[in-house]
């Protein structure tokens, strides 16, 4: 069994400063990191410093923040921040993100992904060893972090395809991905080979309401996979006929129709759920397929409150 067991925080429906005690509780449950993202929600730095002070042991990581909604020099500044507050324990987890979030909610052009990912991945590198980086393609001239932190934090980097994949494995300290089934994880590890630390939030409903679950998966899938870089991502691995109906049913506008024609079979492959007994199952079968740190996002409770939620689906439950 693996030895990190991820939780992501913050966790919808629970205001930020009522994860106190359910953050503090995770390591003795087992749980080795949290990991925080960005979408349209919390920011993805302001939760992990407040889990820093409340549960020194826990590794820290962000999964992730977008390479363009940021300058260069203001992601070193806060990923410096995190790494002082968390000395040899935060991970900066860095991605493209989607046209959704960047183009459409920020108004940033999303141009040139891979080199973008590419440019700031290198930044970065040198910005956090305390170097004073001049860097024409990502426009910065002389930046030097006032106070370098005394541990630089590892880098890991969001990839969904072969060539972010690689790009993960050959100058990352490792890969992020997620929507991914266990068996797609072979998929990927195939790219980025046996080394390379794997990341992947997955999506847990511990219910044995399995329609109740499927109905969440089916919202979830529908809102993710009609993007395109997430599209692409699945026809990669092979889901493009599956989803092809769902696809075209959503680009006629037919939301409804759209979330119809989605096999069960995908949204089981892709959502985990069922008894905490079974999920845990579940994501043990991710880490035997390859899966270096396993983080859950709670997607439902199953009725069970979250603190319930959070000890149910750890290590130490069983």
């Amino acid at each position: 069994m693996t030895a990190r067991w991820g939780l992501t925080v913050p966790m919808a429906g629970v205001p930020l400063a009522e994860h106190r005690e359910i953050v503090a509780s995770l390591p003795d449950l087992g749980y080795t990191d949290a990991w925080s993202a960005e979408t349209n929600g919390p920011d993805g730095f302001t939760p992990l410093a407040l889990a820093s002070q409340w549960a020194p042991p826990l590794r820290l990581g962000t999964a992730i923040v977008p390479v363009y909604t940021r300058g260069p020099a203001l992601l070193a500044q806060q990923a410096a921040t995190l790494a002082e507050l968390a000395p040899g324990r935060f991970v900066l987890g860095i991605g493209t993100s989607s046209n959704t979030i960047v183009e459409r909610w920020n108004g940033i052009p999303f141009t040139e992904p891979y080199a973008r990912a590419r440019d700031t991945l290198r930044f970065l590198r040198r910005a956090l060893a305390g170097e004073k980086v001049t860097d024409e393609a990502l426009g910065v001239k002389g930046f030097k972090l006032e106070r370098a932190p005394e541990q630089t934090p590892a880098i890991v980097l969001a990839a969904l395809r072969p060539g972010m994949l690689r790009l993960a494995a050959k100058e990352a300290d490792g890969a992020i991905t997620n929507w991914l089934s266990p068996n797609d994880v072979r998929t990927v590890r195939g790219v980025i080979g046996e080394e390379t630390e794997l990341l992947a939030r997955l999506f847990v409903c511990p219910t044995e309401n399995a329609e109740e679950a499927r109905a969440i998966g089916r919202w979830m899938i529908a809102a993710y996979m009609t993007v395109p870089v997430y599209k692409a991502f699945h026809e990669w691995l092979g889901r493009g006929d599956a989803l092809k109906p769902m696809n075209d049913a959503w680009a006629a506008g037919d939301r409804k129709g759209a979330l119809e024609v989605i096999p069960d079979e995908v949204v089981d492959d892709l959502i985990v759920h069922g008894s905490p007994e079974a999920c845990r199952e579940r994501i043990r079968e991710y880490v035997d397929a390859g899966l270096t740190t396993p983080v859950i996002a709670l997607v439902n409770t199953g009725g069970m409150s979250h603190a319930e939620a959070v000890r149910a689906l750890s290590p130490a439950a069983g």
